[in-house]
């Protein structure tokens, strides 16, 4: 009984950790730092991805498809319901995974957390350079 008392105590605290190291979870619709869309955050299969899902701002000139990714057979899809986050996995205080900017047709590691007042910190990084943006939860 001696033997199966630490054993029991050890994975009932190997267990302890697992939950209480998960990143808030980011689910929901947020408004882009800049106002122009917003973005439907919310589960891909097993992953977690944000979709465009309601363009706010338009720019001036700004194609209707994805023209400047990489990918020529990307071009023509439409910018409207284009998976902006993609790939995120919970990594305990935060989640990580990619983003896109169609503005430019890149993709870049990111960062996610979700803030006390309910908004998101989304970084967009290169190396170990990393820009923020605070995006708003939309109405």
């Amino acid at each position: 009984m001696r033997i199966m008392l630490p054993a029991a105590l050890a994975l009932l605290a190997a267990a302890v950790p697992a939950t209480a190291f998960a990143a808030t979870p980011i689910a929901g619709r947020y408004v882009t730092e800049d106002g122009a869309g917003v973005i439907t955050v919310g589960p891909c299969g097993s992953l977690t991805c944000g979709k465009l899902t309601t363009i706010l701002k338009k720019r001036p000139g700004a194609a209707d498809t994805d023209v400047n990714n990489s990918d020529a057979s990307l071009r023509s899809r439409p910018v409207l319901g284009m998976p902006i986050l993609s790939e995120f996995r919970d990594a305990g205080k935060d989640w990580r995974g990619k983003i896109y900017d169609p503005r430019n047709g890149k993709t870049y590691k990111s960062i996610v957390a979700k803030n006390a007042d309910g908004t998101l910190a989304v970084k967009g990084c290169i190396a170990f350079f990393c820009q923020t943006q605070t995006w708003r939860p939309a109405k």
